[in-house]
């Protein structure tokens, strides 16, 4: 998710400490600011399976941010990826990787 916010906030910092202290199907919940971009923040999430992702979407930080957002973003927008390459240390290399794809120096 990318938002750009309206204002120097902790909003992302307590968004994070709720998501560590109540999802443990959350494996990656990191939010970054983007250089040159002071207002701009990336958050980056990884769930366990869906029923994670299902979990974190009844969270009451998440319910609350459609509603209160915009006291905090002026924009928001979401991306959802699906691997198509790279390692995963859950699955071995060669299963991630897209078939016939090999590494050359």
């Amino acid at each position: 998710m990318t938002v750009l916010v309206k204002r120097s906030t902790s909003w992302s910092g307590r968004a994070a400490a709720a998501v560590l202290e109540r999802e443990p199907g959350t494996l990656v919940y990191a939010c970054s600011e983007v250089e040159g971009a002071p207002n701009q923040r990336l958050f980056c999430e990884l769930y366990a399976d869906r029923a994670a992702l299902d979990e974190h979407g009844r969270q009451p930080h998440v319910r609350h941010f459609p509603s209160e957002g915009g006291k905090y973003a002026e924009r928001t927008g979401i991306d959802r990826l699906r691997p198509c390459a790279g390692k995963d240390p859950s699955k071995s290399a060669q299963r991630f990787a897209r078939p016939g794809l090999r590494y050359r120096p």
